[in-house]
């Protein structure tokens, strides 16, 4: 084995690896050129390992989607509706509470709430819905509103990202998800989503997050017209603010659905399961000072989730129920996963399974 090593193309990335130094955007692309995937997986497991050993985290989870209502009606999204159009919703505060309800009984430590940018709600409205999913889950964490979402509200009434953040937080709300990220380079923003804030304002919206020492997640969606320059670079923003702020939780990278949006007419394909496990094992080996990667086994397939557990992964989100985003742009996944199943998956791909709430805190292992 160490011969092959010393012989392999990537053996300097290699020694950096096992050394455990930072990787350079020309590793990061270089990684990305070569065809070794196993190779490549195998740097990514041994990163994964140093950091959390065999354990896998998942957690007992719900999301809802309160509106798909948005002023954007970005060209990479297939949820969002204008007001008038047919199958446009928005949840009344008794229907979120209602849905936070059900979560009675079920054990659900996490409560994941997204939308789109409804111009007819206001801040009284989410500091009223946190208040009301707050009362009726009062032991699940709450982790709601993009970055997206969150400057939206700033712009609307004249506020500061942290006046904002702090409303939200005396409200009920517990963290920040990494939706909005998309690809941070210009280019690809102009094509994908020429209405949604900048690169910028989104690393602006979780610094002040992190600044009231709330934690948040990170994101990257991949697999449509960017190139993987764009996507190492995409990886260093994130990086070079967590060694700022130490803000975040785990990095989400988010494989592409193009069914339904208006980037259907670009011949876009769905991600393969060689780029999804590059993608994630990348992540891993690049995002150096990230705790935590996750395979959505929403957008990845519970299949293609499982195996990115040795190929960098060491979290495959939750039990999630009622999804809505991903399942309008043609996601063929269930919209629900049980507890069992997840912890099955876990075990049956040689891995530990463990319960964990929104901040990595242990709630149940050795199953």
């Amino acid at each position: 084995m160490h011969t092959f090593l010393a012989n392999h193309e990537l053996a300097d990335i290699e020694a950096k690896v096992t050394a455990g130094e930072r990787l350079s955007r020309e590793d990061g692309i270089r990684l990305y050129r070569s065809p070794d995937l196993l190779f490549i997986g195998y740097l990514a497991n041994l990163v994964r390992t140093r950091k959390n050993g065999n354990k896998t985290y998942f957690n007992v989870n719900r999301h809802i989607n309160h509106t798909n209502v948005c002023k954007n009606l970005c060209q990479l999204c297939a949820f969002g509706r204008k007001a008038e159009d047919p199958g446009a919703y928005t949840l009344s505060l008794d229907e979120v509470e209602a849905k936070a309800r059900e979560c009675h009984g079920l054990k659900i430590s996490e409560i994941h709430i997204v939308g789109g940018l409804n111009p007819e709600l206001k801040l009284d409205y989410y500091l009223a819905m946190l208040r009301r999913v707050r009362t009726a889950a009062p032991n699940a964490a709450i982790k709601a509103f993009t970055a997206v979402e969150i400057d939206y509200l700033a712009t609307l009434h004249n506020m500061s990202l942290t006046d904002v953040i702090k409303a939200l937080r005396e409200a009920g709300l517990d963290s920040l998800p990494g939706g909005g990220a998309e690809i941070f380079a210009q280019r690809v923003r102009d094509i994908i989503c020429s209405q949604k804030i900048s690169a910028r304002r989104w690393l602006e919206v979780h610094a002040a997050a992190h600044g009231l020492g709330m934690k948040t997640n990170a994101t990257m969606l991949y697999g449509h017209v960017e190139t993987i320059e764009e996507r190492i670079d995409h990886l260093i923003q994130l990086r070079l603010l967590q060694d700022r702020t130490g803000g975040f939780l785990a990095f989400i990278p988010l494989a592409f659905h193009p069914r339904n949006t208006a980037l259907a007419d670009h011949n876009l394909s769905l991600t393969t399961g060689f780029d999804d496990l590059k993608t994630l094992a990348i992540a891993r080996l690049m995002l150096d000072n990230f705790d935590h990667i996750k395979a959505y086994w929403v957008m990845l397939g519970p299949k293609i989730a499982q195996v990115a557990l040795h190929f960098g992964a060491d979290d495959l989100d939750g039990t999630v129920v009622e999804e809505k985003i991903v399942h309008e742009a043609g996601a063929a996944t269930a919209q629900m996963m049980a507890k069992s199943r997840l912890i099955n998956l876990i075990k049956s791909a040689g891995k530990e399974p463990v319960e964990r709430d929104t901040l990595y805190n242990v709630i149940e292992e050795g199953f």
